[in-house]
C-alpha cells in the first residue's frame, strides 16, 4: 500500500477516534469523520466499508497494540516477575500515549445497544490476549518460580485484575500517573500477597519475649 494511502488510512482513523471518544458512536456521522480528516466521502469508503467498520478497526487496533506490548514485554525479560514488571509498565506507559484509544476499548465491553455497532467482533483477541498472560504464569508454575495452590487460570485472573484497576484508573483520572514503580509494586502484591509473612511473625514473636 502506497505511503500516501497509509497516510490517509491514518488520517480517518484518528479523526474518528477523537469523534467516537468524545461524542459517542451513535452521535458521530461520517460526515463528520471525513470533515475532521479533510478527506472526501469515497476515501473514507475506499478503506472502511462504514463507520462500523472504522469502529472495528480502532477496536482491533486497541487489542492488538496490547497483544503486541505483552508479547515484547515478555520477550526482553527472564523470570515471571520481571515479565509481569515489564508488561504492566509497557502497558502504562503505552496507556498514558493513548488514552482515546484505551478509552474505547474498555467501554466496548459496558456499551448499552446502539452505543457500539451490532456484531461488534473483539472477545477473540480479548481471550488472545488473556491466554499469553495465562501462559506465562502456567509456564512458570512449572518451573517452579510459581507454586500450584492456585491453578493457572486463577493466578491470571488475579493479575488482570490488579492491573486493569491500575489501568482504568489512568484512564479515568488524569493525575493518576502509574510507572515502572507502579509495577513493581502492583507485582510485588500479586507474588507476596498482603498477609503476614512468616518472618514477620517471628520478628514479632522475638519482640515480645524481650519485653
Amino acid at each position: 500500500m502506497a505511503k500516501d494511502t497509509l497516510d490517509t488510512r491514518q488520517l480517518i482513523l484518528r479523526a474518528a477516534l477523537k469523534r467516537f471518544a468524545n461524542g459517542g458512536y451513535a452521535a458521530t456521522s461520517v460526515q463528520d469523520i471525513v470533515d475532521d480528516a479533510q478527506v472526501s466521502k469515497p476515501a473514507l469508503y475506499y478503506h472502511f466499508k462504514d463507520k462500523a467498520g472504522l469502529f472495528q478497526a480502532l477496536v482491533h487496533e486497541a487489542h492488538d497494540e496490547r497483544y503486541r506490548i505483552l508479547r515484547e514485554a515478555a520477550a526482553q525479560a527472564e523470570g515471571i516477575r520481571a515479565q509481569l514488571e515489564n508488561i504492566l509498565a509497557g502497558l502504562f506507559d503505552y496507556f498514558g500515549k493513548n488514552r482515546e484509544l484505551m478509552r474505547i476499548s474498555f467501554a466496548t465491553m459496558f456499551a448499552a445497544p446502539g452505543e457500539v455497532p451490532e456484531n461488534l467482533s473483539y472477545t477473540d483477541k480479548c481471550e488472545r490476549n488473556f491466554e499469553f498472560v495465562r501462559s506465562l504464569i502456567k509456564r512458570a508454575q512449572k518451573s517452579g518460580e510459581l507454586d500450584k495452590h492456585f491453578d493457572c487460570q486463577e493466578l491470571a485472573f488475579g493479575f488482570y485484575g490488579l492491573a486493569n484497576f491500575h489501568l482504568v484508573g489512568h484512564l479515568v483520572c488524569k493525575d493518576c500517573q502509574p510507572d515502572r514503580l507502579t509495577a513493581q509494586r502492583v507485582v510485588e502484591l500479586f507474588l507476596a500477597g498482603a498477609a503476614p509473612k512468616a518472618d514477620a511473625k517471628k520478628i514479632r514473636v522475638q519482640s515480645k519475649e524481650k519485653k
